[in-house]
């Protein structure tokens, strides 16, 4: 892919008809691919790439590395995309300036639904320390939520448990170092989804809407 024909768009659209997505399972009358092609691999470069320096690849890796034991030719495709867009955008990169203010900074949100073929919604959070990411991650959440309200409880659950590892790690770092540690390094953690801000500001509600969420999922509301 080195003398490929770079890119600047990650992916194609996507369609919520699960017989129009590009990403949809393998079909019966398609084949899989076969051992020269390295599909495998090919994520597993990938991975690597968007778990150090590119976050902006990690929800398009999640999605094709779904695939890794039956990928199609679509699927290929869409790995082949990655690549010319990496190609097209070898400047980018993540920059840790000398000196920053020491503010842990984390955004949370989700994909309500964001898979047509199984109606599951996608989890994605990126946390900041001294104005550059530091922590991020984007993955499939594991049982289908009811309502965006539901989905944006689960993904802020997530990147809460992340929040108090971090800070700890932060913290041990520091010590180590023979840094002062004095206050705690000031948090926030930023959220778009207003039901889901009103809940977790007041605690765990058993209404009509939200008596089937499991309130540890409301650990947010404790920190």
């Amino acid at each position: 892919m080195d003398k490929a024909h770079p890119i600047t768009t990650l992916m194609v659209v996507r369609s919520l008809d699960p017989s129009k997505d590009p990403f949809r399972l393998r079909e019966d009358s398609e084949d899989f691919l076969g051992p020269e092609v390295s599909y495998l691999s090919a994520i597993g470069a990938l991975m690597y790439l968007a778990s150090h320096t590119r976050p902006d690849i990690s929800f398009s890796v999640n999605l094709l590395a779904r695939f890794s034991s039956y990928p199609t030719r679509r699927h290929w495709t869409g790995v082949k995309q990655i690549f010319r867009y990496l190609q097209g955008t070898k400047d980018m990169g993540l920059f840790f300036p000398n000196k920053s203010k020491t503010e842990l900074i984390g955004f949370a949100d989700v994909g309500f639904m964001s898979d047509p073929n199984n109606g599951k919604s996608q989890t994605g959070y990126v946390f900041t320390y001294g104005g550059t990411a530091i922590s991020w991650r984007s993955m499939k959440q594991t049982i289908v939520a009811t309502s965006s309200n539901h989905a944006e409880i689960l993904a802020i659950h997530k990147a809460s448990r992340e929040c108090v590892w971090l800070k700890s790690m932060i913290q041990h770092i520091r010590n180590n170092c023979g840094l002062s540690s004095g206050k705690e390094a000031t948090t926030a953690l930023f959220e778009d989804n207003t039901a889901c801000i009103d809940q977790l500001d007041s605690g765990y509600i058993k209404g009509d809407r939200t008596k089937h969420i499991a309130p540890k999922f409301f650990f947010t509301h404790d920190l």
